[in-house]
Formats: structure tokens, C-alpha cells, sequence
């Protein structure tokens, strides 16, 4: 198996994850997204809309999309499963991992670009008019599923599901863009945070 992608990438970091989660290596192809290496015709060919991740299996075939790649990971693969069987926890896993994906995802890279990974890129000054949004936003999903993560310790029940494995990247950078007290103020996401970064299948992937 090979896995094309970016280790700084939030959408190659779900895949890596997932996984390791199941207890699986797949040789990990870089993709040099600072040099643009994500546009060129040889990647294009994985992924015609030129991102990451992209996935080849042993046997040739190929995928691209993180959600694809790990659905297709979880059925296919050994190990415990990422993906409830029951049809209410299943329902439940599907909207978490919409709601990372639509709402929760999209505010919190506001924060992560503006305050950490814009610096990098040679992007300019911060944009508070930007931070404080991508804040709100984020902070309105928080308050949503706060009151959930008191009475469950994952996102989608009792068991870790693929809509932790979806959420945690985008959660992983707040830190380093001083989002930490934003977090804090959430004492329920605060607390699953520790439980999902402390599994080591997340510690592996982020060589902790």
C-alpha cells in the first residue's frame, strides 16, 4: 500500500491515522507541497484535483479523498474497527464527522492559517477580522458538542470512531496557532482531546 501525501497536511494526517489505528504501515510517498509537486501531471494522474492524500493499494487500485481512503482502510484492513455497527451510532459518527468536516473544520483553518500556518508561506500580517470569525464558528460547534462530550467520551459514543480520527488534525494545530485557551473554556472537549491525542495510533503518526 502506498499513501501519497503531505505529513504537515490535515488531510494525510486522518488517513496516517486511521491507519495506525487499525494497526497497519503503508509506504508513505511525499508529496512536496511547498514546491507545488501536488499539481504536477504525475499527481494530478492519483488526484485530478491536485490535493492530498491519495492511496494505492498492493493490487493497483487506486482512490483519492481522505473520507474514501478511510472507509476503504476500515473495511478492507484487520484490526478494530473505526466504524460503529450499529445503525444510531453510525448515524451519529456520520453528522460528527460532517460537522468537522462543514463547520468545525473550516472556522478552526481560519484560526490555524491566519495565526500559524500563514507565516510559513510568506502570507502577510494576520488578519484579526479573519481570526475572530474562524473563533466564533468554531467556538459555536464547541458549544454544541460539549454538552454531548460530557455524557460520551468520543464524538460519535462510547467507542473511537472515524469521525475522531476526522476531527483530531484540525484540533492538533489550534495548539500551536494559541488556540489552547479557546479549547480550555470547553472542559468536555478539552477532556476528549487528551483521551484522542493520548491513543497511540495519534502519537505514532505526530512521532511523539
Amino acid at each position: 500500500m502506498k499513501v501519497y501525501g503531505h505529513p504537515g497536511s490535515i488531510y494525510t494526517r486522518m488517513v496516517l491515522t486511521a491507519l495506525a489505528e487499525k494497526g497497519h504501515e503503508a509506504e508513505f510517498v511525499l508529496v512536496d507541497l511547498p514546491t507545488g509537486a501536488h499539481k504536477l501531471p504525475e499527481h494530478l494522474a492519483r488526484h485530478p484535483f491536485g490535493v492530498v492524500p491519495a492511496f494505492e493499494d498492493d493490487d493497483g487500485f487506486a482512490l483519492y479523498e481522505s473520507q474514501a481512503i478511510m472507509r476503504y482502510l476500515d473495511r478492507k484492513l484487520t484490526g478494530p474497527s473505526l466504524t460503529p455497527s450499529q445503525p444510531r451510532a453510525l448515524g451519529l459518527m456520520e453528522q460528527s464527522v460532517n460537522v468537522g468536516l462543514n463547520y468545525f473544520g473550516p472556522a478552526a483553518f481560519k484560526v490555524i492559517w491566519e495565526k500559524f500556518l500563514k507565516q510559513f508561506m510568506g502570507g502577510g500580517a494576520v488578519d484579526e477580522a479573519v481570526v475572530t470569525a474562524g473563533r466564533q464558528g468554531m467556538e459555536k460547534v464547541f458549544g454544541l458538542i460539549d454538552p454531548v462530550l460530557g455524557r460520551q467520551p468520543y464524538l460519535a459514543g462510547e467507542d473511537f470512531s472515524l469521525a475522531d480520527v476526522t476531527w483530531m488534525p484540525f484540533m492538533a494545530y489550534l495548539f500551536p496557532a494559541g488556540e489552547a485557551d479557546t479549547v480550555a473554556r470547553y472542559k468536555n472537549v478539552a477532556a476528549w482531546w487528551e483521551r484522542a491525542s493520548g491513543r497511540p495510533a495519534w502519537r505514532k503518526v505526530n512521532g511523539d
